[in-house]
């Protein structure tokens, strides 16, 4: 499976004052991490166009940032409702750790048997913790993303996949 050089990392839920900041809804792993980024692209037609990053701050959960050129409250209200991705290298990953873009599409096998159960299609964070998506022959179930269900994950390894250990029912 082919690695997207851009990741979605953010969504524009609002604007903050009246200089052009922006509130951000961060898809990111924690809203520091996305409050570190130097920079951030949009994608248009013709690709991707980057937006400089003149500062950000976290406040209440949500990531307020000023975008070089974006200095008014109405240039900042025309980006409500933009997705904003990252570079991948601009996101490093702790050993072990995956993008979740990465991570779509992989089958979820059981560990024990090999069967495949179906392949990830979703990440949800209803909650503190992440939930796996899995599209399988019936239809489609969840998986707690927690050490008692998820035993393994390998991307661009030999065997590509999400092992797991799962209890009677749970594919129902």
């Amino acid at each position: 499976m082919e690695k997207r050089e851009y990741l979605e990392c953010a969504a524009v839920r609002g604007t903050h004052g009246v200089r052009g900041n922006v509130r951000l809804e961060s898809l990111c792993n924690t809203a520091g991490d996305l409050a570190s980024l130097h920079r951030m692209f949009v994608r248009e037609d013709s690709g991707y166009r980057q937006l400089t990053v003149e500062h950000s701050s976290v406040q209440k959960g949500a990531v307020l940032t000023k975008f070089q050129g974006v200095d008014s409250v109405e240039a900042a209200a025309a980006m409500r409702g933009t997705l904003l991705y990252a570079a991948r290298e601009d996101m490093p990953l702790p050993e072990g750790e995956f993008f979740i873009a990465d991570m779509i599409g992989l089958p979820v096998i059981d560990l024990e048997s090999g069967k495949q159960y179906g392949t990830l299609s979703d990440v949800i964070r209803p909650g503190a913790q992440q939930i796996y998506v899995v599209k399988g022959e019936r239809g489609e179930f969840m998986i707690p993303c927690v050490p008692e269900f998820i035993k393994k994950i390998s991307v661009g390894e030999d065997a590509d996949g999400i092992y797991v250990s799962l209890i009677e029912g749970m594919t129902d």
